[in-house]
């Protein structure tokens, strides 16, 4: 059984291992970690209500934590409500293919509705094929390419 939750305060060791394994998963580990003070300051906009970004957890029947997923609004030029960018999303690998992502995409997808928004939109590395699987059936890709720059 699957229980998908708001993240808590509490929930700070139990969410250390999985945001490591998320960003170890991207290559942001070691050498390439990020640095302290920027997963310090995520955890902190998680619990301030003035700032757009959220968490939700996935747990299981013993209250352990399996997945998360963070979560942001912004404003839109083509929409007056808020629009959702999923930005962040990771299972424990024993919880791949029990329903977790399913359940904590769907977590979002309630959190944006009860909001009043209408629109989730993320992204994942082409490589991700695992995990496009389960995108492909719960969202549509929109075909766009993402590009980036750091301003240094």
């Amino acid at each position: 059984m699957i229980q998908v939750r708001p993240l808590q305060p509490s929930d700070r060791a139990a969410w250390q291992p999985l945001w490591d394994g998320y960003n170890a998963f991207y290559g942001r580990a070691g050498e390439t970690a990020l640095p302290a003070a920027i997963t310090e300051s995520t955890w902190a906009r998680f619990f301030d209500a003035y700032e757009p970004v959220h968490a939700l957890v996935a747990v299981d029947e013993h209250g352990a934590l399996l997945g998360l997923v963070h979560y942001l609004f912004h404003r839109s030029t083509t929409r007056i409500e808020p629009t959702c960018y999923l930005q962040d999303l990771f299972t424990t690998p024993e919880a791949r293919g029990r329903g977790v992502g399913r359940a904590l995409i769907e977590g979002v997808y309630a959190a944006v509705q009860a909001a009043g928004g209408r629109r989730v939109y993320w992204q994942t590395h082409t490589s991700n094929t695992t995990a496009r699987a389960l995108y492909d059936r719960l969202a549509r890709n929109d075909g766009f390419i993402i590009y980036g720059h750091d301003i240094a």
